[in-house]
């Protein structure tokens, strides 16, 4: 071989180690998500995916995958867990059964407005972090939903009028909720919230106005009570090995990322909350605030599932009670 032609061989050499680095260089993530792509949770989390890849400067993609379309609500987080995917979202009280300090989101009348949801937060996130990171995980941000209201079609005047209706259960703590009101528990996630309403499967429930609208529960139910019993929260978090695998840079953009979509997602379902009272408004729903008596009913609900909490979770869900009530 002549000198010319083994310059020309390593410089040919050199440019494809150089392109086969950068195909390599790329990081693909997937991001499976419970709700469907209309949700303002699931257009934050493809802005979050947005985020992360420009600040990376594209090193990490994340593809997110909306409406349980990758793996069904509660299997979300043993995937993250397992490794089977790299990052997750799910509702924190649909981990409860497994990690009870998880279900502190969904005790009514403790939390009641964003500002009371922030506070929370800031109790529970170093509990929280504890114990995702005891399993290899690490929690990146959180969201909070609309507060939560009931939704019927009659009219509800006590919680007595609760009693022998088909209640829609997504968490161990909407379970119990129908027990103490003697409503009849029925296990629907919210991918098919819709079909389980149209059927007749479901005649009440508590959830968001921002549910309710993109389930277009007017096609089935007729009140909504603005009860603002608690705001649930939708937390992102990672695999730790899968984010040890990124470079400091990368591993960078992922936490700014969070921090800018946490900020973000609070601020939209500020909007949310307005923007879904008004829609389930315009399609003929009835929106209403409980009657005192239907309140005081749910407050009472709310004392006794405090404490039963407080009681399930031991030392840990006082500490983060106590914590909360502090500040």
């Amino acid at each position: 071989m002549t000198r010319k032609m083994w310059l020309s061989a390593a410089v040919i050499g050199v440019a494809l180690t150089g392109a086969s680095t950068g195909v390599f260089a790329q990081t693909k993530w997937d991001l499976p998500g419970a709700y469907g792509a209309n949700s303002f949770h699931t257009k934050n989390l493809q802005m979050f995916a947005d985020d992360v890849k420009k600040m990376s400067g594209g090193k990490l993609e994340i593809t997110v995958h909306p409406g349980a379309s990758l793996f069904k609500a509660p299997e979300i987080k043993r995937a993250v867990q397992t490794g089977q995917v790299q990052i997750g979202e799910v509702l924190m009280v649909n981990v409860e059964n497994e990690i009870p300090v998880f279900g502190v989101d969904g005790v009514p009348f403790l939390a009641t407005s964003y500002e009371a949801a922030g506070k929370l937060w800031k109790a529970q996130k170093p509990v929280i972090e504890k114990k995702l990171s005891e399993q290899g995980m690490t929690a990146l941000y959180t969201v909070p939903w609309p507060p939560q209201g009931i939704y019927a079609k009659k009219d509800l005047n006590t919680i007595e009028d609760l009693k022998g209706t088909k209640w829609r259960a997504y968490s161990p703590a909407t379970s119990r909720i129908a027990e103490l009101v003697q409503a009849q528990p029925v296990t629907i996630q919210v991918a098919e919230l819709a079909q389980a309403l149209a059927t007749g499967v479901v005649t009440t429930m508590m959830t968001s106005g921002s549910t309710g609208r993109d389930s277009k529960v007017w096609e089935s139910l007729t009140h909504f009570y603005d009860t603002q019993a608690w705001l649930p929260k939708n937390l992102i978090f990672v695999n730790n090995d899968a984010l040890k695998k990124l470079d400091a840079a990368t591993q960078k953009a992922v936490m700014d990322a969070a921090v800018a979509a946490e900020t973000r997602g609070w601020a939209m379902s500020v909007t949310e909350t307005e923007e879904s009272k008004a829609a389930l408004t315009k399609n003929g729903m009835k929106v209403l605030p409980p009657s005192p008596a239907l309140k005081s009913g749910l407050e009472k609900v709310g004392a006794t599932m405090i404490e039963e909490w407080v009681k399930k979770t031991g030392a840990d869900g006082k500490t983060i009670v106590d914590s909360y009530k502090k500040m």
